[in-house]
């Protein structure tokens, strides 16, 4: 899925099966491609205002992708160069790619851990050689947790990593939503789901559904909205099409 979400943000690191399986979901839904941006925008939005505004210097990265503009390290640190980041993905090439050009300030760390989300002890006994558990840290979940399809599970995955961390740690999340575009998330799901195997597929949930991964959590005005309605920079930005339910909670 990193690699054909690199196809539909334009990049060039992915195969013709990748290409494929791109072009057929774009066929199905042709605003795929405006999504994906639109969820770039918010992880860019969500890390400078963590950075800035909430003091935040450590980030967990998980389901990170192959790297492209405003990646969280280049966000984090270019508000705070001291700012820590571990990047999680199961993808080979995103891993290599990421050690060659995801390169830390030299106040701060990156580093880059090779695991499935479903594996979410190792990433966080693996996340602790870099990062303090003792102090806040931002886990981003940004358009992962819709492939993990058993629900029960989904929801055992983020309470794992919630319980990992302190108070005055925040939850970024993004989700499709079934209630967003409606027709075109089912064809568009239909179309991908094809190319998945059934303990990958891409399975959107309603908001109420989305909302309940943030329980005991502390939702950051405006809530939980669509990622091109979180706090954009430009009318432009608000006016992406999106299939995807985003905001940002802190642990209290």
């Amino acid at each position: 899925m990193a690699r054909v979400y690199d196809y539909w943000l334009s990049g060039k690191d992915n195969f013709a099966a990748d290409r494929i399986a791109g072009d057929e979901t774009i066929a199905a839904f042709p605003g795929i491609r405006l999504s994906a941006q639109a969820n770039r925008a918010f992880l860019r939005r969500t890390v400078r205002y963590l950075a800035s505004s909430e003091g935040i210097r450590q980030f967990l990265d998980i389901g990170t992708g192959l790297p492209t503009a405003d990646n969280t390290h280049e966000v984090s640190q270019g508000v705070a160069p001291d700012s820590r980041v571990v990047y999680v993905d199961n993808d080979p090439l995103v891993l290599a790619h990421a050690r060659a050009l995801l390169t830390s300030s030299p106040q701060g760390v990156t580093a880059y851990l090779d695991a499935d989300l479903r594996d979410t002890g190792t990433i966080l006994e693996q996340a602790a050689k870099t990062l303090d558990f003792n102090r806040p840290v931002a886990i981003m979940l940004l358009a992962i947790l819709h492939y993990i399809p058993d629900l029960a599970e989904a929801r055992r995955i983020v309470a794992q990593l919630l319980a990992a961390v302190p108070p005055g740690s925040f939850l970024v999340l993004s989700h499709a939503g079934t209630d967003l575009l409606p027709e075109d998330v089912a064809a568009f799901e239909k179309s991908l789901n094809a190319h998945l195997s059934a303990r990958e597929h891409h399975t959107a949930r309603p908001r109420a559904v989305v909302t309940d991964f943030f329980d005991g959590l502390q939702l950051v005005e405006p809530g939980l909205v669509r990622v091109s309605d979180w706090r954009p920079d430009s009318a432009e930005e608000a006016a992406l099409p999106t299939i995807l339910w985003g905001g940002v909670a802190k642990k209290s």
